[in-house]
C-alpha cells in the first residue's frame, strides 16, 4: 500500500506511518514477532493518530508479513517485561488508580482510528489475535484476505479484552456470538467473517491490497463532508431513539444544503 509518491511521516516502535495524497497508511513492521504488540507499539500508533495531515480522508491499516498481528506480545507478562517499562505483574500491584490510568493510555492506540473526519480500513491476513483482533476491530471497516483467523484469546487466559474491542464487537455481531467468540477463544476463519459482518469484503491473499485500493478509491468518490457527515449519523445511532435519529438526519441534512448553497457558516 506504499508507493514512491508516498510520504514517510515517521517509522518507528514497530509502526511505520506513510501518506500519499488523500491516503495515509499505518503498516505494523515486525513481522518476524508476528507483529506482536507491546506498550511501545501502541504510543507509536497513538502517535500516527496525532501526526495525519488534514489532507488525509482515507487510514489503511496493514501488517508486514504472514499475519496481521499475532497479539500482546508474551514478552508482557514476564517477570522483567520490556525493556524500560513497568511490567504487568508490577502493574497489578499498584493502585486502581494508577492501573486505570495505565490501561486508558495503552487504549489511546485504538480509539482515533473511528474518528468522523476519516474511513479507516483494516487489511487483515493470516493471525489477527487478541489485541490483534481488537486493532482491526478499532477500524471502521474490514477487508480480509481468505487465511484469515480471528480470534479473541483474553478469556483463555484469565484476562478480558480490554483494548477497546467489546463495543465494535457486539455491535458488528451482536451480543451471544460476541460472548461465544471471546468465551470460547475459537478462531473465526474468513467465510465466517464476511457472513457474520466482521468483514466487509474477503479476497485471496494475493488482492488483497488491490481490493484495499479498490475500497479507497470508491470512498473517496463522495465528497469528504457528506461522507464525515453520514459517519457521525451512523456512529450516533445506538444512542439516539428512532426519532431522535430522524432530528439528527435533519440537521445533517440543512448542514449540508446550507453549504452547498454557499449558505454555511
Amino acid at each position: 500500500m506504499t508507493s514512491l509518491d508516498s510520504v514517510l511521516v515517521f517509522d518507528k516502535d514497530g509502526v511505520r506511518l506513510t501518506v500519499e495524497d488523500a491516503v495515509a497508511t499505518v503498516t505494523l513492521t515486525n513481522p518476524a514477532k508476528r507483529n506482536a504488540q507491546s506498550p511501545a507499539l501502541w504510543r507509536a500508533l497513538a502517535e500516527a493518530g496525532r501526526s495525519l495531515p488534514g489532507s488525509v480522508r482515507i487510514v489503511v491499516l496493514r501488517g508486514e508479513g504472514a499475519s496481521f498481528s499475532a497479539g500482546l506480545d508474551r514478552q508482557a507478562f514476564t517477570p522483567e517485561g520490556f525493556d524500560g517499562e513497568p511490567s504487568f505483574l508490577d502493574l497489578a500491584r499498584g493502585s486502581d488508580e494508577d492501573l486505570d490510568a495505565v490501561i486508558a493510555e495503552y487504549q489511546e492506540a485504538f480509539t482515533w482510528w473511528r474518528r468522523s473526519d476519516i474511513v479507516s480500513i483494516a487489511a487483515v491476513q493470516g493471525h489477527a489475535i487478541g489485541a490483534g483482533f481488537q486493532l482491526a476491530l478499532a477500524c471502521d471497516l474490514r477487508v480480509v484476505a481468505e487465511d484469515v483467523q480471528f480470534a479473541m484469546r483474553e478469556t483463555s487466559l484469565g484476562l478480558v479484552p480490554d483494548l477497546t474491542g467489546t463495543h465494535p464487537l457486539v455491535s458488528l455481531v451482536g451480543y451471544a456470538r460476541a460472548l461465544e467468540i471471546c468465551a470460547t477463544g475459537r478462531f473465526v476463519q474468513a467465510d465466517e467473517a464476511e457472513r457474520i459482518g466482521l468483514a466487509n469484503i474477503a479476497v485471496p491473499a494475493s488482492e488483497l491490497d488491490d481490493a484495499v485500493r479498490d475500497l479507497s478509491g470508491a470512498l473517496l468518490a463522495a465528497p469528504r463532508d457528506a461522507v464525515v457527515e453520514t459517519k457521525a449519523l451512523l456512529q450516533g445511532v445506538s444512542g439516539r431513539s428512532y426519532e431522535e435519529q430522524r432530528t439528527a438526519e435533519r440537521a445533517a441534512q440543512a448542514r449540508r444544503l446550507r453549504d452547498l448553497a454557499g449558505l454555511g457558516d
